[in-house]
């Protein structure tokens, strides 16, 4: 007689435990949610004025909620750490190592986190990247030891996909304050 199989479980992670890595890796690597608040006020600061700190760091939050986004994070950071440990093979180690700029990978993987709420984020993605102004900076910085790679698109992208979610938000606010057209039409005398 056969001993009886057991059951298999099918694979299943639970959310709350996704979520609860993705922040403390996020803190672990040095990256403080009000720094990339900071940058989506940055971005945002002109179209909406009275745009708050708290706002934007609650915009972050909303986009670090998506499981996505969760999936992206924990990914390049493990690839970052990978190279600063010098565990992957070559020549992708020294590519990593080196943040190659012929090497797109990275910035690939930010566009999964940027996508989340539409394309508008690519252009406050690609803006973030090229001037690389607080956090992005501190990431960027090659003297430290620590391999970013991928953190700092990543934190540009999560920076860039909060700013598309207020703007979609602000939009929609002023829409639901504005006559719709329906009744303006009937409010037109007729002869």
């Amino acid at each position: 007689m056969s001993e009886p199989q057991k059951a298999k479980i099918p694979y299943s992670l639970n959310s709350k435990s996704v979520s609860d890595a993705t922040r403390l890796w996020l803190d672990q690597r040095g990256i403080q949610l009000h720094e990339i608040a900071e940058l989506v006020m940055l971005l945002q600061k002109k179209y909406y004025p009275d745009l708050t700190m708290d706002e934007c760091l609650h915009n972050v939050e909303k986009v670090l909620g998506k499981r996505e986004v969760q999936n992206a994070v924990l990914t390049g950071i493990q690839l970052d750490i990978l190279a600063e440990e010098g565990k992957l093979l070559s020549p992708l180690q020294e590519m990593l190592a080196n943040d190659e700029s012929l090497y797109g990978v990275d910035e690939i993987l930010a566009f999964s986190i940027v996508n989340v709420y539409g394309s508008i984020g690519f252009t406050n993605y690609g803006y973030v990247d090229k001037l690389k102004p607080g956090v992005l900076e501190r990431l960027n910085d090659k003297n430290t030891g620590q391999v970013h790679t991928f953190l700092d698109d990543i934190v540009g992208a999560i920076a860039a996909a909060a700013s598309s979610r207020i703007a979609h938000r602000k939009q929609a606010e002023r829409e639901q304050q504005v006559t719709p057209i329906d009744e303006i039409i009937s409010d037109v005398p007729t002869e």
